[in-house]
């Protein structure tokens, strides 16, 4: 994986690991959505994006479930953390939760997302952008 140590993650109990180069990781967001919501029991959900091909599975799986028609999450079967967001309209991408970095700090947000749908307490990340929606491509 380069010559840099690889960043890596996984879930609560430990039964699934992952890692990808550093480096590799872009569109850091703070995602409002309901859907991150009520899937996470969170008031939001910070996500990176890595290419598939960048992203390998040390040990354990993930078990998925589609959110939507076009999209998947995936957790772990043991302990339930949800690891990734796939949608079928990136199939070269997959979404992991920052949360389940074994150094969160490294992938700092640089925007939120779906913030029309923010919980009404919830203040934002002073100075970064905030779109209503998608983020534009």
């Amino acid at each position: 994986m380069g010559d840099r140590a690889p960043i890596a993650g996984g879930c609560f109990c430990g039964a699934v690991r992952y890692q990808f180069p550093d480096g590799a990781a872009y569109n850091e967001t703070i995602c409002h959505c309901s859907i991150c919501r009520r899937t996470t029991g969170a008031p939001f959900v910070a996500w990176f994006t890595v290419n598939r091909s960048d992203l390998q599975f040390v040990n354990g799986s993930l078990s998925y479930f589609h959110s939507t028609p076009t999209a998947t999450r995936g957790f772990c079967n043991a302990c339930g953390t949800q690891i990734a967001f796939e949608d079928s309209e990136s199939p070269q991408e997959v979404d992991l939760t920052t949360g389940s970095l074994d150094r969160p700090e490294l992938l700092p947000p640089t925007d939120h997302t779906f913030a029309a749908n923010k919980v009404e307490w919830v203040q934002l990340c002073e100075g970064l952008p905030v779109h209503a929606a998608k983020r534009p491509r």
